[in-house]
């Protein structure tokens, strides 16, 4: 773990914190309407900022994002209170804690509704299935999503995060920068980390 307490804006990583506290809320009322499976679709797949923002006023903004934040312990995790989801800040710790709740039995998720979550992680559009996907053989499962968002000092924010299995490897993954002279140099460097993570834990399982 490197640098997992620094904080990050989240830029459109936080639309898995939306997906994953609308389904939270849907098994305690009266379970997702086909308005927000439609929407859900569009924003993890497509990365839609309509359909995000959408769902984050029905999730109830930034308090309601946040109390599920506080059951899924992302402590370091302040959704924006101006209404800006994508400035949301975040920490790679705290990342790593929303995609166990999607991933593993845990008592915020039930099963079906991991199962939703993960079904689109793992289809996003192919123009933005690059970043922690990096290196990873052919046949693994990757499930994951991506932000970029320019800053107004010329740089971007550049994030990738995601559960992977395959060969051997089952491990969650968070790469978040921001600074980066440009979107591509922020893609590279991202990508570099994952073929890193997957050897690294091909060889520490011996696969």
């Amino acid at each position: 773990m490197f640098g997992d307490t620094e904080s990050f804006p989240c830029a459109s990583i936080v639309k898995v914190q939306i997906m994953a506290a609308l389904l939270h809320d849907s098994e305690h009322g009266d379970g997702l309407s086909s308005q927000d499976r439609d929407e859900m679709t569009s924003m993890i797949e497509a990365s839609d900022n309509d359909a995000a923002t959408s769902l984050w006023d029905r999730a109830g903004y930034a308090p309601g994002v946040s109390v599920f934040d506080r059951l899924a312990l992302m402590t370091h995790t302040v959704p924006d209170p101006y209404g800006a989801w994508g400035n949301t800040q975040t920490t790679a710790m705290d990342q790593l804690r929303l995609l166990g709740t999607i991933v593993y039995p845990n008592g915020l998720l039930d099963a079906p509704h991991r199962a939703f979550a993960l079904e689109l992680m793992e289809n996003v559009h192919p123009a933005q299935h690059w970043g922690i996907s990096a290196g990873v053989t052919d046949g693994s499962t990757v499930a994951l999503k991506n932000g970029w968002l320019p800053t107004r000092t010329g740089g971007w924010i550049v994030n990738s995060i995601g559960a992977v299995s395959g060969e051997g490897r089952d491990y969650l993954i968070a790469v978040l920068s921001q600074d980066d002279p440009s979107f591509g140099y922020g893609i590279e460097t991202i990508e570099t980390i994952s073929g890193i993570v997957w050897r690294s834990v091909g060889a520490a399982y011996g696969a």
